[in-house]
């Protein structure tokens, strides 16, 4: 890949956080908050997009976010009012840019049809003719006592033009190497320039090199431009927005012409500073420093008085920008884009370095070392290092949820506009970091849970009024850290889930038998059953009976869990419980038939040593636990794997009290436990092939393979087949 190739691949990068900034400030915006700054921003997001592309010759996102640009610059310039309807528009122009960016990482451009209609829309509002409809007032609108109907008026006032004030700037910019680097150039910043007026514009090359030392990849050059214009600094700080920091710029508007005051002899200091203050505030209004020197004249005729030597400064000048922080405000971090490879091998070199710390604590401690002896002590402090060095590393490749939850509102969107319903996404938890590999596959089940929300879980907004709420349904998608994972929680206000229907589907589609008792948990997860859907046709939104079922799978393959609550009338939340990594876990070893089993230490609810009347035998090979007044089916590890033939007696063994996503609470029998240990995570699949109830494998200190229980397959396998034992299938590698 070349240079530019890379360059490019960073300007995209840079593309989706501006998109998502453009679309939070626009939401923002609808939600009613319309500071001047959050106005900014908005503009600064697309005019960013805008400058960017024009580096690489993307002209028909150029030309689009140029018309869009203008219109944002008409609203926050006070000459376009905002309206709802107006707020509307722009976020539908923030989808079609989003579609430009898209088709040019793929080299191609949007879609022709919708880019000009919407072109055509925003051009209408640059024009000051957005043809409102005004609300009509009620037919029935009767005249008061007096005989009199009052109607609003509305006035237009003129405004007063006091004619543009025109101000020359001497702008002097210094590219850096890096400016050139990113495919910038210096006669694009000119050209923006010369748009703001008339300009001069002169080469400074005092660096310029010999040409036996001139180096083709240094910025040699650097430009003085005086611009006379009437914009104001804002506009002109605008241009260098998207070079920031790869160019040195100063900016200074020049001094109105010195005021020259006559004084007589021995004049009076104060009368010439007022005469001079009144002069420069009739010249200038926007105050520059005035800088007064007087002489002292022996009867002579009148003198004149020129500025030179500092006396007294009258007004303080406007400052150039460069404001300096608040004390204890935090300033912008400095970032730095990394190859996601480079960080994917520091977290292999860190797990192996877990690894190798494991293997040294066993084989020291079988030599006997006591812990308090400095060996033990230094053991202690290795293990600790590491476990720092590991979460350090783990939170290099932490990233917000909010890259995936800036791509729901336009979802939401569209899901609406389909349906015919109105929503309203509220987002809770954005910043709540998660590993990027989690982060890279919790797209498609939230995405699956928002059109389920939308499509059954609200209503219309004629049944919404029926049923005395709002026409607008709200949807509430959040995530939180929570007990050493993270829950994403999708809900919404609606009709909640109609069970006697679920049930009744579920029958006449063969999926549970007809006198099936159920719980109303166990009647909601029917909707995560294969072919199961609600909808009475299909469409592009739903009917064909996958969704649901690929959420738990997703979730599953993620190591996580999803659960229901609903509330008839009044709407339903689906939460998921993810791992915060794919990479290390907490787990508790544990030994079945001589082999060395991991299970999750999230799964787990607590162990314990059952007593033999705690244990009640169900035919000739099943079992539950009595614990606290609830029954929990037994599943015996070993021979629901196939270790071994003979049952484990849970009262001579040890038990690990479990919650699974598909049977609830279960029982896991094990011969003993070895402790609790955080393990690296090797994939299975990649280094072997998929094997039921097992999610991964991992080293353990002895250098030995471990395998790592899937909880939710395990009791699923045992439930499936509670009499027949599968044939031995795996042993752990020794």
């Amino acid at each position: 890949m070349d240079e530019l190739e890379e360059i490019k691949i960073t300007f995209f990068q840079e593309c989706d956080e501006l998109l998502g900034d453009l679309e939070a400030g626009l939401l923002s915006i609808d939600a009613g908050d319309t500071e001047p700054e959050l106005v900014n921003a908005v503009f600064r997001a697309v005019h960013s997009v805008k400058g960017g592309a024009g580096a690489f010759g993307l002209e028909a996102l150029v030309r689009f976010a140029h018309v869009f640009e203008t219109l944002l610059d008409n609203i926050r310039g006070g000459k376009t009012a905002l309206r709802p309807d107006l707020v509307k528009l722009l976020l539908r122009a923030a989808d079609v840019l989003a579609d430009h960016v898209a088709a040019a990482k793929l080299g191609g451009e949007g879609d022709a049809a919708s880019t000009t209609a919407m072109v055509e829309e925003l051009e209408t509002w640059i024009s000051g003719d957005p043809a409102p409809s005004p609300p009509a007032l009620p037919a029935d609108l009767q005249p008061n006592e007096d005989g009199i109907v009052f109607k609003p008026v509305t006035l237009t006032l003129p405004e007063v033009d006091e004619g543009p004030r025109e101000e020359v700037w001497t702008i002097t910019f210094q590219p850096m190497d890096e400016l050139y680097a990113k495919a910038n150039e210096a006669g694009l910043l000119i050209r923006e320039i010369e748009r703001l007026g008339k300009i001069d514009v002169e080469l400074l090359d005092d660096a310029l090199p010999i040409f036996d030392n001139l180096d083709p990849e240094t910025a040699h050059f650097a430009w003085k431009v005086r611009l006379r214009t009437d914009v104001p600094e804002e506009k002109i700080r605008e241009v260098f927005e998207f070079v920031e920091g790869h160019c040195s710029t100063t900016i200074v508007r020049e001094a109105s012409p010195p005021v020259l005051v006559e004084a007589d002899a021995g004049p009076d200091i104060a009368a010439i500073i007022a005469a001079a203050q009144a002069a420069n505030m009739e010249a200038e209004p926007a105050f520059t420093p005035l800088k007064v020197d007087v002489a002292a004249v022996e009867s002579q005729p009148p003198a004149v008085l020129a500025p030179a030597a500092p006396v007294a400064q009258v007004a303080q000048p406007t400052s150039p920008r460069s404001p300096q922080p608040p004390q204890g405000e935090k300033v912008n971090q400095a970032t730095i884009r990394v190859d996601p490879e480079r960080i994917d091998k520091l977290i292999d070199l860190v797990g192996e370095l877990v690894i190798n710390q494991a293997m040294l604590a066993q084989r020291v401690a079988g030599h006997g070392f006591a812990a308090s002896s400095d060996v033990g002590r230094g053991l202690d402090e290795l293990e600790q290092l590491t476990r720092d060095i590991q979460d350090s590393v783990m939170a290099i490749r932490a990233q917000p949820v909010k890259s995936v939850f800036q791509r729901m509102p336009r979802l939401v969107r569209e899901i609406a506009g389909q349906t015919g319903k109105q929503v309203r996404l509220v987002t809770d938890g954005e910043n709540t970091e998660v590993d990027k590999t989690v982060i890279e596959r919790i797209s498609e089940p939230i995405t699956h849970m928002l059109r389920n929300a939308i499509d059954h879980g609200l209503e219309t907004p004629e049944e919404r009024v029926a049923a005395g709420k709002p026409t607008e349904g709200t949807v509430r998608l959040a995530a939180l850290h929570r007990g050493g994972r993270i829950v994403i929680e999708v809900g919404d206000d609606g009709k909640g889930i109609n069970r006697p229907r679920v049930r009744q589907i579920a029958i006449d589609r063969g999926l549970i038998a007809a006198d099936a008792q159920l719980t109303d948990e166990e009647v909601d997860n029917l909707i995560f059953l294969p072919g199961f859907s609600t909808a009475s046709t299909v469409s592009d939104i739903s009917g064909r009976g996958v969704g649901m079922d690929v959420v738990r799978k997703s979730v599953q393959g993620l190591g996580g869990r999803i659960s229901i609550s609903s509330r008839p009338g009044f709407g339903s939340t689906f939460t998921l419980s993810l791992p915060l990594t794919l990479a290390v876990l907490d787990g508790m070893v544990i030994d079945v038939a001589g082999q060395t089993l991991v299970v999750p230490l999230t799964a787990i609810v607590e162990s314990l040593r059952p007593a033999a009347a705690e244990v009640k035998k169900l035919g000739a090979q099943g079992g539950v636990l009595a614990v606290r007044d609830a029954y929990v089916p037994l599943v015996d590890i070993g021979r629901v794997l196939g270790f071994q033939t003979t049952e484990i007696d849970p009262a001579e063994g040890v038990v690990l009290l479990v919650d699974s996503e598909v049977g609830g609470r279960a029982a896991l029998v094990a011969d003993s436990i070895h402790g609790q240990r955080q393990v690296v995570i090797k994939s299975l699949e990649s280094n072997y092939q998929q094997v039921p109830g097992i999610a991964a494998a991992t080293i353990l200190g002895d250098g030995r393979v471990a395998l790592i229980l899937d909880v939710d397959a395990l009791v699923a396998m045992r439930k499936r087949e509670p009499l027949r034992m599968p044939e031995p299938s795996i042993q752990a590698a020794e």
